[in-house]
């Protein structure tokens, strides 16, 4: 892979209602942006911070797959990125369980970056496109 191995994740979670019915997408790119693999998946009744969460929860699972090299993640949810980076403290029980989930990941990478883009950056618009597809698939 480019860029001595290293992985872009573009992640994104939504739901329809705060908690509703939500999804998750995801890109997983190589260091020059050729796509690996992306999706959709429904996750149930969740919130939007919490759907987040999960989107990258499952975005660096599938990253795994690849061996364990430095990773990049793109989000666009402020407020996670900001929790991940240790600028803003979790408070909510919840969302702390998914964070711990998270830094447990991180320890199988060689390291983990965070950083907030807006949602039609780039392959987050793909990933924002997935949820949606997602969720209008599931809500028919």
């Amino acid at each position: 892979m480019a860029n001595g191995s290293d992985l872009l994740i573009y992640s994104d979670g939504g739901s329809r209602g705060n908690p509703g019915p939500s999804a998750i997408g995801f890109v997983v790119c190589d260091g020059k942006g050729k796509v690996l693999t992306s999706q959709g998946k429904y996750i149930g009744i969740h919130t939007n911070n919490q759907s987040e969460y999960l989107a990258l929860t499952k975005a660096l699972e599938h990253a795994l797959t690849y061996s364990q090299v430095r990773i990049h993640c793109f989000l666009d949810s402020e407020l996670v990125v900001k929790q991940l980076n240790g600028e803003y403290e979790v408070r909510d029980n919840d969302l702390h369980k998914l964070f711990l989930k998270i830094k447990s990941l991180e320890k199988k990478f060689k390291s983990v970056k965070y950083s907030y883009a807006p949602r039609n950056t780039d392959k987050l618009a793909i990933a924002d496109e997935l949820v949606n597809k997602t969720l209008d698939s599931k809500l028919k």
